[in-house]
């Protein structure tokens, strides 16, 4: 009865959280697209598939596939492979981490092996498993399943 009514109190006292209360850090003229993150549990992570930023019905998500973000034609998409205006990627220390693009041409892109944010020995990379931002055990890591604080997408808004 006593672990009961303990568990009522602490649901009753959790804030709740909507998508408009995230801390929104991207800059004035960028859209706040979640944090990018392999978190399910963490409310406004890209990989929680019921929250406003993974659900692939979220018009801003990255996981719709129809919706600008996660449209495979769109120029802002992170999954188009000629994609020029990606979402950016900010640690939670401030520190900018290139574009989460597919593009493996763009010189920001994540997914270009030979770049500053794409290449597995780049301090700044999230592909450089030693790295802080790449390391599954770090705490601003987007690969580390269980971060509190990684990093936030923002989309340039025109």
């Amino acid at each position: 009865m006593k672990s009961k009514l303990i568990l009522l109190a602490a649901a009753i006292t959790l804030p709740i959280q909507c998508p408009s209360a995230f801390a929104q850090s991207c800059d004035d003229d960028g859209e706040y697209l979640g944090r990018l993150s392999a978190n399910p549990f963490l409310t406004d992570s890209t990989a929680n598939k019921f929250g406003p930023f993974g659900n692939p019905y979220a018009s801003d998500s990255i996981e719709n596939p129809y919706g600008p973000y996660g449209n495979p034609y769109s120029a802002t998409s992170v999954s188009n492979p000629y994609s020029t205006d990606a979402p950016k990627i900010i640690a939670a220390d401030g520190q900018y981490l290139g574009r989460l693009s597919a593009n493996p041409y763009d010189p920001d892109s994540v997914s270009n092996p030979y770049g500053r944010y794409g290449s597995p020995y780049s301090p700044t990379s999230i592909n450089n498993p030693y790295s802080q931002y790449g390391s599954p055990y770090s705490p601003i890591s987007p690969k580390n399943p269980y971060a509190t604080k990684p990093p936030i997408l923002c989309a340039d808004d025109e």
